[in-house]
């Protein structure tokens, strides 16, 4: 492990893991097949925001 990989994980925090369990409900419900593809599309969105925000 180099020196940024040790940092990012010691920076590991409260807020990264909670986003990281938001995206794993949302992909959870995504995989529903009652939803509509409006609401499909909306989730896609979403998980792609949340994603974006922590860096995946």
């Amino acid at each position: 492990m180099n020196d940024n990989q040790e940092n990012k994980t010691s920076r590991y925090t409260c807020s990264e893991y909670r986003e990281e369990m938001v995206i794993l409900a949302l992909r959870q419900k995504l995989a529903k097949a009652t939803l509509t593809d409006k609401e499909k599309d909306e989730l896609e969105k979403e998980i792609s925001r949340l994603e974006k925000k922590i860096g995946f």
